[in-house]
């Protein structure tokens, strides 16, 4: 186990942005693309941006690639709103394919345009957009990929090239007006979206979908469940009927199970980074379709089951999937507080481990300091986006444990009588590591930043 570290954030120019560390992160980089011997510290104080949109490290500049309710070049109708989770695929000649999220309610200002083909529910405003850019980063279109969706929050990238979708809810049809059951993931082709269509996953589950991760070898995909009341949600893997993947696979169904680490029955009171459980169960959910009962509040047995508070960002690195409980409360029903945890699961011991410990022991306390999104990045650390209250940042945490700031959001909604910043969400990198796509929420920008990421 190692030791806490405190790291204060005064390089980013802002009193009070701090954030207490505990881990050790070289761990989750063995074996991945990002174990080089790079990125033991940040990239300097932040400067501030003339233009009031987002405040990177000297060297660094961003170029804004759409905003909500500009038009779509498809002329298909405007960018919808709620930028979310993203992520990037290798274009041709260079070039990159992205696939973002919009994670609109039926209250969302710019929905996401129904189109033939690739609409599952025509009264969802969610689904996905495609932007495909050239090897200068310039966007050469930006189209509709899946519509009729609802609360589309994060998902995940296949190893086959597609984006797996997650919808954050749990309404039925009648609903809000839906006229369909929400509550799934869809699979999302970035070149060719009709080649995937607007099918729900049903076997993967219908919960309150955060995001995804599927490991490369077995096929199985672990998923995390986004419930920030109690019942919280629970830890998922779904192990398909074809494992050996490619588009449509998923489709063949298969069995999908929830975590049980024995005697834990609450991942927050578990506070000693390092911690280490063994023995790791798995247990079928009874009814993944939840058509009586949402799964968090299904039978799994005299023993229970495992719920964490706020489970979100999920990602495969090395040989382990990892994934954030954004945030734990007691004063909502978690077992203790915190200010975000990231776990990782080793599917060939059974083995959980609690890596990281964010908070609430910090040395200036915020309110809004707890891990959303996360990516590797090409320095050999994480970026993580923060999702809470006040000034909204993009965190760098070096392998090495120091934690820094490496974007923040400017003022963009609200008077400066009540500020207002739209968080973070969907950071990914380029496949040749040498642009950072991240969105504001709102109002919905997606920005591409370049710089000296191998400094």
């Amino acid at each position: 186990m190692s030791a806490t570290r405190r790291q204060m954030l005064t390089r980013t120019g802002v009193l009070g942005a701090s954030i207490a560390f505990a881990g050790n992160l070289s761990e989750l980089f063995a074996g991945t693309a990002a174990a080089q011997d790079l990125g033991h510290h940040g990239y300097g104080p932040l400067v501030p941006d003339p233009n009031g949109l987002l405040d990177l490290p000297e060297g660094f500049r961003y170029r804004v690639l759409s905003r909500e309710g500009d038009q779509l070049r498809s002329g298909e109708g405007t960018v919808p709103s709620n930028h979310d989770g993203m992520a990037a695929f290798a274009g041709p000649h260079g070039g990159v394919h992205l696939v973002r999220n919009h994670e609109n309610r039926v209250t969302a200002k710019y929905a996401v345009p129904t189109i033939e083909g690739i609409t599952y529910d025509p009264m969802g405003k969610g689904g996905c957009t495609a932007l495909t850019l050239d090897k200068h980063g310039d966007v050469l279109s930006e189209r509709v990929a899946i519509a009729g969706t609802a609360v589309n929050c994060a998902g995940g990238h296949t190893p086959w090239g597609t984006w797996l979708t997650c919808e954050e809810t749990e309404d039925r049809a009648g609903t809000n007006g839906y006229t369909k059951d929400h509550g799934f993931i869809f699979e999302v082709d970035p070149v060719n979206p009709r080649r995937t269509g607007a099918v729900p996953l049903t076997a993967m589950g219908r919960f309150q979908h955060e995001a995804i991760a599927i490991d490369p070898k077995r096929g199985i995909v672990y998923e995390t469940e986004d419930a920030f009341l109690k019942p919280f949600g629970l830890f998922y893997r779904f192990l398909p009927n074809k494992p050996e993947g490619g588009t449509g696979s998923l489709r063949a169904g298969g069995r999908l199970q929830a975590m049980r680490v024995p005697g834990v029955p609450d991942l927050s009171s578990v506070q000693e980074t390092g911690a280490t459980f063994d023995g790791i169960e798995w247990v079928d959910v009874p009814d993944p379709l939840a058509a009586q009962t949402p799964v968090r509040l299904q039978d799994f047995g005299p023993k229970g089951i495992t719920h964490a508070q706020k489970l979100e960002g999920c990602y495969w690195g090395g040989k382990s999937v990892y994934f954030v409980s954004s945030f734990a409360h007691s004063a909502e029903g978690s077992a203790a507080d915190h200010y975000g945890q990231i776990w990782r699961y080793d599917p060939s011991a059974r083995r959980l481990t609690l890596v990281i410990v964010f908070g609430p022991d910090t040395d200036v306390q915020l309110p809004g300091e707890s891990p959303d999104n996360i990516c590797l990045a090409p320095s050999g650390g994480l970026m993580v986006c923060e999702d809470g209250n006040g000034t909204q940042h993009v965190f760098g945490v070096t392998r090495s444990g120091e934690v820094y700031a490496m974007a923040r959001g400017a003022q963009n909604i609200g008077t400066p009588e009540a500020p207002e910043w739209g968080e973070f969400a969907g950071v990914t990198f380029s496949p040749d590591g040498r642009t950072m796509y991240v969105n504001c929420y709102t109002p919905g920008t997606t920005f591409a930043v370049t710089g000296p990421w191998r400094r």
